[in-house]
């Protein structure tokens, strides 16, 4: 997909309101952007910063992807 493929792409699942939203902490931002690249395809996911305070939101194109990004992320908090 060329980059604007992509980014029509995004904008078509994102203003379904079916976009798969999970929040959590922006300490661990590069974490989170990490598992996306190795997990996601470029077009299936969707990273807003500062959504809240302390607060990024990940948005999915897919449920499946949305669930297994959040397993992450109490996963690796937990740890840390």
């Amino acid at each position: 997909m060329t980059p604007l493929e992509i980014a029509e792409h995004k904008q078509r699942w994102m203003a379904s309101g079916n976009n798969h939203p999970v929040p959590f902490h922006s300490d661990w931002r590069d974490k989170a952007k990490d598992w996306c690249k190795q997990e996601c395809l470029q077009h299936q996911f969707k990273h807003t910063k500062w959504s809240n305070v302390y607060e990024d939101t990940m948005y999915f194109e897919y449920h499946q992807h949305a669930e297994s990004f959040s397993n992450y992320m109490k996963k690796i908090t937990k740890k840390g």
